[in-house]
């Protein structure tokens, strides 16, 4: 059998794997979809998963369409999450290590590894705030096989996406839905100058606080000697 043929074969089963997959993701939200407020902690569990879903499309649909309870789809969507990555969580537990080393770089792992020795909530709660296309099931994994506490592992999950699920449901309600997704295009494509321009923002708020206290430090040392 030729190689041409071999790839065609690997092409078309990819594509009916692909067609397979958006077939069960569209039958599970028509499934999910009658169970109200609810359906948002069923979405993100499914997601959180093997199985992906446009998770940030369905939470903005809820909130625009039932603003008042913006807060409850957040709480819903962050207890989803962390709920459905239990399942990645067993599967990292048990051999995580291995598909890592098989997906990511030596350098890439190495450097993830270390992330997680020196602050492994943080290495959690950060990517888990992060809208796609970051590969946060990497990082789900990753906690898993080394060896992550699992209390800070579901409170990581849980914080990172309440806090990202809070930040669109702000956007949807001042702008509306279309300015999530732009956001995420702009995370997506400018997220290291993102970063940095957070990062002089935060420096430059440290500098004012510690400034600032200086100040009334000296300030109560003159009055004392005043006194």
């Amino acid at each position: 059998m030729s190689a041409p043929h071999y790839l065609y074969t690997a092409s078309a089963f990819l594509n009916k794997l692909k067609h397979f997959l958006h077939s069960y993701s569209e039958w599970i939200k028509a499934v999910l979809a009658p169970l109200g407020p609810w359906g948002m902690l069923a979405f993100a569990a499914v997601d959180g998963s093997f199985l992906g879903m446009p998770l940030d499309a369905i939470f903005v649909g809820y909130v625009y369409h039932d603003r008042s309870r913006f807060w409850l789809y957040a709480l819903l969507g962050a207890v989803g999450s962390a709920l459905g990555s239990i399942v990645l969580y067993v599967v990292g537990y048990t051999g995580g290590e291995v598909l890592l080393r098989k997906r990511l770089s030596p350098e890439r792992f190495e450097k993830i590894h270390a992330s997680f020795d020196k602050h492994e909530f943080w290495a959690l709660m950060f990517p888990a705030m992060l809208p796609p296309p970051t590969p946060f099931k990497i990082f789900v994994l990753a906690a898993a096989a080394f060896e992550m506490r699992f209390t800070h592992f579901l409170l990581a999950i849980f914080a990172g996406r309440f806090l990202r699920f809070l930040i669109e449901a702000m956007l949807t309600l001042w702008f509306g839905p279309g300015i999530v997704a732009l956001t995420g295009n702009l995370l997506t494509h400018h997220l290291f100058w993102i970063l940095a321009i957070v990062a002089e923002i935060v420096a430059a708020w440290i500098v004012w606080r510690l400034v600032t206290k200086r100040k009334n430090a000296a300030r109560k040392e003159e009055s004392a000697l005043r006194g």
